[in-house]
């Protein structure tokens, strides 16, 4: 496999604000850039702005990117400026052999089992989720008189999922233990969810969207935000430190963001770097193992000092929701993994009460350990509580 190319980019500018200034820092964006933040309605093609995160996405003549940058660099409520990327959902690399299952998936699927769901008494009522991906099947009879709150934030395309990703996600974060159908697949399956289409029908988004989709999240007083998504980068790459800010911002109001790792290695021969945004130091990044609990082989580590996996989920052969007509499917990946990771997370929370900070110190440390390199898995496999 060869080395990522560099991160393919919008265009547009990310820039995050002094979290208690951020009327002042659109008044200074809005002299360079050419708009006015007093209009009361700001053209979305030219700014968007995250009032819960103090993130603006704006549009700027790249002639402008010295000016901005200039803002950044002298004392004032402009602090950051980075180019907004372009993320996908994260896919896997086509089907290898199947590990032979070792697990009786009659009643709950091998994801559920091996979180320890399956003898658990937390349901996650009462907590909610936020899934960040292709947004939701909405007419999928597993989930008729679930509260489900939808969005989306891509233009043109409603909440509708017409990719399949964000429904699968959703399933196995809080879909149905006793659907009609056998098995059960959902980790947190009385949370109340939160399905943001922050991805197009077609896989593809930005970083626009995920900030969109994570500021409205917060706003909505989500516990956990799960996103299946992200950038390959190639290894050394920095962080995104307006991301790393936006987690860190999210984490004080209570709200814990778990990312998937990225499924760029080709085992044993080269292991991938974390991905964007799963890279930075205060987002939860989840590698997948197998059923045999075997690190998978697409699964990104920590191949640098930059990017480290903090936990590992189920990430193969993992059966739940998908949109209609076929409604259920069986997809591998970390994308897979990070739902069975923010599910656990969720079920923490109704337990402990726990939420930010204090619930992230009780997910990474209630692991089950794996015989692997804490380089492929982290502290280990997420049990629920």
């Amino acid at each position: 496999m060869t080395e990522p190319a560099e991160v393919e980019t919008t265009g547009r500018f990310l820039v995050l604000l002094q979290e208690d200034a951020v009327e002042e820092g659109l008044a200074e964006l809005g002299a360079i850039a050419g708009f006015d933040p007093n209009s009361g309605d700001l053209d979305a093609d030219a700014v968007q702005v995250f009032p819960e995160l103090g993130v603006a996405v704006v549009s700027a003549d790249p002639n402008l990117l010295a000016e901005l940058n200039g803002a950044a660099e002298r004392p004032g409520p402009v602090q950051i400026v980075e180019p907004e990327r372009v993320v996908h959902v994260f896919a896997a690399p086509a089907e290898e052999e199947a590990p032979e299952a070792v697990a009786d998936e009659s009643v709950l699927t091998w994801g559920l089992q091996a979180v320890g769901a399956d003898v658990s008494t937390a349901t996650g009522k009462g907590v909610k989720i936020a899934v960040l991906d292709t947004g939701w099947e909405k007419n999928h009879p597993d989930f008729t008189g679930r509260a489900i709150t939808t969005k989306s934030f891509i233009t043109g395309e409603d909440v509708q999922d017409g990719h399949g990703h964000g429904t699968h996600c959703v399933g196995t974060s809080a879909g149905p233990r006793k659907p009609a159908t056998p098995p059960g697949y959902g980790v947190a399956h009385e949370a109340e969810i939160f399905a943001g289409k922050v991805l197009s029908n077609a896989g593809s988004g930005s970083d626009g969207g995920i900030l969109a989709g994570i500021d409205w999240a917060v706003a909505n007083g989500c516990a956990v935000i799960s996103m299946s998504l992200g950038a390959d980068v190639p290894v050394n790459t920095p962080y995104s430190q307006i991301y790393e800010t936006v987690a860190q911002r999210a984490l004080a109001k209570g709200t814990l963001i778990i990312a998937a790792a990225g499924n760029a290695s080709a085992r044993p021969a080269r292991i991938a770097p974390v991905g964007h945004p799963a890279r930075c130091p205060s987002i939860i990044a989840v590698a997948a193992i197998d059923v045999n609990r075997a690190i998978a082989s697409f699964s990104s580590g920590s191949a640098d000092k930059i990017g480290q996996i903090d936990v590992c989920a189920p990430g193969v052969d993992v059966y739940s929701s998908f949109k209609l007509p076929e409604k259920y499917r069986r997809l591998r990946g970390t994308s897979m993994a990070t739902p069975h990771a923010a599910g656990v997370a969720v079920l923490i929370a109704e337990k402990t009460g726990a939420r930010g900070y204090e619930l992230w110190a009780r997910l990474v440390g209630t692991t089950l350990r794996l015989p692997l390199p804490s380089t492929d898995i982290g502290s280990g496999l997420v049990q629920a509580p």
